[in-house]
């Protein structure tokens, strides 16, 4: 299956949950919109981290900016129906900033998740703010009938915002990440993916 990994903001940790993803189930990684390559490609930081096969981006610009910007910056506009989905079946995709993250105009990132019409994973911190933050970004992807398989929170265990982002938010957090101070493949690989994510993956429990 293909699964949309999305997130509340950005630097959420969007990249790190889809490495930990790929390097647990062996799924491909595809970031349609790049932006701030000067400061290094998320898809160079997957295959580090992963050694999963990694497609190249639809659309790459340098400004670390939202894409709206990063593309008028380059005299450009991102055209989403330009964006073709690699055609394997598993894949992890992952978007740019946060849910409402404007693509050009007209669009939102939001929008192109909808045009694909795939099932989405919700990045999320664990402290504070980020059930407002949580709670809002799922009205936003429910309000299109986008589906949510769940949200995987990321940073230092915090048990009350998960229970509460459980019971307002209607859905199941299907982990919760430490903070990784010091990102590599081997510390990563000694995460074990959660029952409910082994279920969503179809891998063996």
């Amino acid at each position: 299956m293909k699964i949309f990994i999305t997130g509340t903001d950005t630097n959420v940790g969007k990249t790190i949950i889809s490495s930990w993803l790929c390097l647990h189930t062996g799924y491909g990684y595809f970031k349609p919109i790049q932006t701030g390559s000067i400061l290094g490609r998320d898809s160079c930081t997957v295959h580090q981290l992963t050694g999963m096969h990694v497609y190249k981006e639809a659309f790459l610009f340098k400004a670390p900016l939202s894409p709206h910007l990063a593309a008028s910056m380059e005299s450009s506009q991102i055209d989403i129906n330009k964006i073709e989905l690699p055609k394997v079946n598993d894949l992890i995709i992952e978007g740019a900033g946060g849910i409402l993250v404007p693509i050009n105009k007209n669009i939102l990132m939001v929008d192109l998740i909808k045009q694909f019409g795939i099932p989405v994973i919700l990045v999320a911190r664990s402290t504070l703010g980020t059930i407002n933050h949580t709670l809002l970004s799922l009205e936003a992807l429910r309000a299109r009938n986008i589906d949510v398989l769940g949200i995987i929170l990321n940073g230092p265990y915090h048990q009350d915002n998960l229970q509460t982002i459980e019971f307002y938010g209607k859905t199941e957090v299907l982990a919760s990440i430490p903070k990784i101070e010091h990102i590599t493949q081997k510390y990563l690989i000694g995460i074990p993916l959660t029952a409910a994510l082994q279920t969503i993956f179809k891998l063996c429990i």
